[in-house]
């Protein structure tokens, strides 16, 4: 479960976000729509504790993230929260399969390379996984970035416009495999996007 509650963050004393409070219960889906320059992905940044808010509060799991240390926030990242971002991050040096494994070393698990393979099957780049990141088309590498995200069966999962570099098939694909993940793992499935696509596929919806 995540909540937040009267959040703000300021970059600049001209570039300012105040946010609605949200509520993402465990098994349930938000989608949070706004144009750019809304501040999507500062409220993701946010929400994965990747900044720290002005004022107001997060909740993670029940629990109030204002007083955890630094060490504290990283660990609960690792272990609550699976990351889907705008732009994937990889280790360019590393093969896809070993990118996707960073998140079991990350957060201190076993390598699963079943679920690994798996992922790159339900995900329809199975037969790259030998390649280096950067041999991927930008649809594919993102596939690979949800891929890693699901890893350690996260108790929230962040997206940050998971489908904005595919065509239909693969947004429809990427989506159905994201809420069925959330769903059989119990994870709050939060997504910020501009896509208009995925507007009849979430029930609960926020608008910047």
């Amino acid at each position: 479960m995540i909540s937040s509650t009267r959040l703000r963050f300021a970059y600049s004393a001209q570039k300012q976000f105040s946010f609605p409070d949200i509520h993402c219960n465990d098994k349930e889906t938000l989608l949070i729509l706004g144009q750019s320059g809304k501040g999507k992905t500062t409220l993701l940044h946010l929400l994965a504790l990747l900044l720290k808010p002005e004022s107001g509060d997060i909740m993670i799991a029940g629990k109030s993230v204002k007083s955890l240390s630094p060490q504290e926030i990283t660990a609960t990242r690792a272990r609550h929260i699976g990351i889907i971002y705008q732009r994937p991050h990889f280790v360019s040096s590393l093969s896809v399969m070993d990118n996707i494994l960073l998140s079991n070393y990350l957060a201190n698990q076993q390598e699963d390379r079943q679920k690994a393979r798996q992922l790159a099957e339900q995900l329809g780049f199975a037969d790259h996984l030998s390649k280096k990141t950067n041999q991927l088309s930008q649809g594919e590498q993102q596939r690979v970035s949800i891929a890693r995200s699901l890893m350690n069966n996260p108790n929230i999962i962040l997206a940050d416009e998971p489908t904005s570099n595919l065509d239909d098939d693969n947004c429809q694909r990427v989506i159905q495999l994201l809420k069925r993940q959330s769903a059989q793992i119990g994870a709050s499935l939060v997504v910020v996007t501009h896509d208009q696509r995925l507007k009849d596929e979430f029930s609960n919806q926020v608008f910047l």
